[in-house]
């Protein structure tokens, strides 16, 4: 036995040809694992698709439209010729009749028993519903609830069995640079899969209670409401929103975060709404300036600004103090801090740590509800309102005018759209910059309508107060909408 091992050590040793050949089998070897190891990875996304499509929803909405759908103004009122072109209009289906108005969107199933998350412009203001499985069976859907904040709806449907469907995932877990399906109907085409990316996290556009995943998965018109997935297959943010400056889809997509949404969801699931605490303060972030002047170590916290009848000044809190500390959490910025209130309960009792005069000190404050309190201050008469409102109105780098009958017929828009018809764009704008042209119609701003000139300054005004610095517009052009976040920064 001695004597073959020294035969074999000389052999390693006098025979190089040898060692060679067993340093290339061990190369070939390690190679050989690598390329296995390689191979065992997912090389397609069809099986992820395969697995989650089913629980992925197209919806198809009806609206029954009031008043003239056809050519108005063809000829002069009083005109000889007025009842021949009324009648030619009614001949031809025109006239005043009522007619239904469709739009497409997606949505995706989260419980067996038939409950669909989607976004709330999606179905806002629709008579009907139909929801389209990936099966090709269509059910109609009843309207749970709505989170116009969020932008996210609860719908429901009743199946004779259970249905597929999918569970949210922790969208604080996403990383930059994780890969995301997106899912959904975009433009109408039926179901369809789009991959990408998580570009960032933490966007916010204009809402109060915004927390957006961006990416660049293709999102277009129609993918509204639909799902974006992690590799697991949870759903990990809600597609909303894209910025572009011609409408399509240019890698900018963004997603409601799923921890956001599962809340509103739950809360609708219960209540039918949404039930947010209140603090009933108005606040900016703390800058360096302000730091410094009031003995702040750093630029952190909340500063309060006004407080205005509500829960903070019953429990005491003042202009000027600085919310250090919320529920024994730190405050880092005024977004942190509207976040965290609306997501405590309503009536909960919070400490709130605030500076005042140099020192801190600590108010029990019994929160309010939200909801309630946009309720009282919209049904408030604005006594010192001008009820001569000016025509026009110069704000955002945009010259904004209420939409008339007039101008409805000339921008084509629908007799029954209320908004702010764009008239002239400062071409050194951000407006300009971003695409915003005269004839764009303006109908909603920081996700709610807006009709007159009053509500746009209110939601700029409201975004300010809340410290967000952007304002998210939904515009239209021909029809066809997209959003635009322009800067609030003066």
């Amino acid at each position: 036995m001695q004597s073959q091992a020294i035969a074999q050590a000389r052999l390693w040793h006098e025979a190089p040809a040898f060692k060679a050949l067993f340093l290339s089998v061990l190369t070939l070897a390690f190679l050989a694992v690598q390329a296995a190891m390689a191979f065992a990875r997912p090389v397609s996304l069809a099986p992820l698709a395969e697995q989650i499509s089913p629980s992925v929803v197209n919806i198809t909405t009806s609206t029954v439209v009031e008043g003239r759908t056809g050519p108005r103004g063809i000829v002069p009122e009083g005109s000889p010729f007025e009842d021949f072109f009324r009648e030619f209009q009614d001949r031809n289906g025109e006239g005043d009749r009522p007619r239904r108005s469709s739009a497409l969107g997606s949505g995706f199933v989260i419980s067996e028993d038939g409950f669909v998350v989607t976004n709330n412009h999606v179905i806002d203001g629709a008579d009907e519903i139909t929801i389209e499985f990936f099966s090709g069976q269509e059910l109609k859907a009843t309207v749970i609830g709505t989170d116009r904040n969020t932008d996210i709806a609860l719908l429901k449907v009743e199946a004779e069995g259970p249905l597929p469907f999918v569970s949210f995932g922790d969208s604080n877990d996403a990383r930059v640079g994780d890969w995301v399906i997106a899912m959904g109907n975009p433009l109408g085409q039926g179901f369809s899969v789009s991959a990408g990316i998580v570009s960032a996290r933490n966007r916010a556009l204009s809402g109060t209670y915004d927390d957006y995943i961006q990416t660049d998965a293709a999102i277009n018109r129609g993918n509204s409401g639909g799902p974006l997935f992690n590799m697991d297959g949870q759903v990990i943010g809600v597609n909303t929103a894209i910025l572009s400056p011609n409408g399509g889809s240019i890698g900018i997509g963004f997603s409601m975060a799923s921890n956001v949404v599962a809340r509103v969801v739950d809360q609708l699931k219960e209540y039918g709404e949404t039930r947010r605490g209140w603090l009933g303060v108005r606040i900016q972030d703390v800058t360096q300036d302000v730091a410094d002047a009031m003995g702040l170590d750093k630029a952190t916290g909340a500063l309060i600004t006004d407080v205005p009848d509500g829960p903070a000044k019953k429990a005491g809190l003042e202009t000027g103090d600085v919310i250090l500390s919320f529920d024994g959490v730190e405050v880092a910025d005024t977004r942190g801090l509207v976040r965290q209130v609306g997501n405590s309960a309503v009536g909960a009792t919070v400490r709130v740590t605030v500076l005042r005069d140099g020192k801190s000190q600590t108010i029990k404050v019994v929160l309010g509800r939200r909801e309630d309190a946009d309720t009282a201050a919209a049904a408030t008469p604005q006594e010192d309102k001008d009820k001569t409102e000016p025509l026009t109105k110069s704000l955002l780098g945009l010259t904004l005018t209420p939409l008339t009958e007039t101008l409805r017929e000339e921008l084509g828009a629908d007799p029954e759209m209320d908004g702010l018809a764009v008239t002239q764009v400062d071409e050194e704008s951000e407006a300009y910059e971003k695409g915003l042209r005269a004839g764009d119609i303006i109908t909603e701003a920081g996700q709610q309508k807006v009709s007159d000139i009053a509500a746009l300054e209110a939601r700029v005004a409201a975004a300010r107060d809340a410290g967000r610095k952007s304002l998210l517009l939904l515009v239209r052009r021909a029809g066809d909408p997209r959003f635009v976040a322009l800067s609030l920064e003066e």
